[in-house]
């Protein structure tokens, strides 16, 4: 249940562009989510794009190009849930997002610091703060929705991880109902 909002610069895409990126980010997308291209995985998976104003985005204290590697600004916000990615699995989307702009926007890769101006940032939702048609939905409930199998290695490392931080939560002396834990049925 990844979303990415990509900010770029006024002019930066075309429309064209933007259909081409939204479909490779949509795959990647649905690779983060342990590749279960279901319908469940694709009603989740949006890519929302903001351009900025050419005099509002400044780098280096500066509005031309100095300062910025091809194929220009673009700053992708991918969100999501707590505990769904390990390192590995992280760098698969921090690369891959940038291999899809350069690929989109026609960039040679192998020009010194090509990509050097796309940062991408991921931001991981803690457990029950995400929701949708109004109820909290936890990542269980996002793993089944999507397809993923709760007995495969993936979503053991969920587990495996949020039964980490529910011992640290008690060892720190954290109250029973504090959020961002797993439901005891997950």
């Amino acid at each position: 249940m990844p979303i990415m909002k990509v900010h770029y610069t006024e002019g930066s895409l075309t429309d064209a562009q933007k259909a081409d990126l939204s479909a490779r980010l949509t795959d990647l997308m649905i690779q983060m989510e342990g590749g279960a291209g279901t319908d469940g995985g694709h009603v989740f998976a949006w890519v929302i794009y903001e351009e900025i104003g050419k005099d509002n985005w400044w780098a280096g204290g500066r509005t031309d190009q100095r300062y910025v590697r091809p194929p220009g600004r673009f700053l992708v916000d991918v969100r999501i849930p707590e505990g769904y990615m390990n390192t590995q699995h992280k760098n698969e989307v921090q690369t891959g997002v940038n291999a899809a702009i350069m690929a989109v926007t026609g960039q040679d890769t192998t020009v010194d610091n090509a990509g050097g101006s796309t940062q991408v940032i991921i931001d991981e939702v803690t457990e029950g703060n995400w929701a949708a048609a109004g109820k909290p939905i936890s990542i269980a409930s996002i793993a089944g929705s999507v397809g993923l199998a709760k007995t495969g290695e993936r979503f053991a490392w969920v587990k495996a991880y949020f039964a980490a931080k529910a011992r640290e939560y008690k060892s720190a002396g954290y109250p029973s109902d504090t959020g961002g834990l797993l439901p005891p049925s997950a």
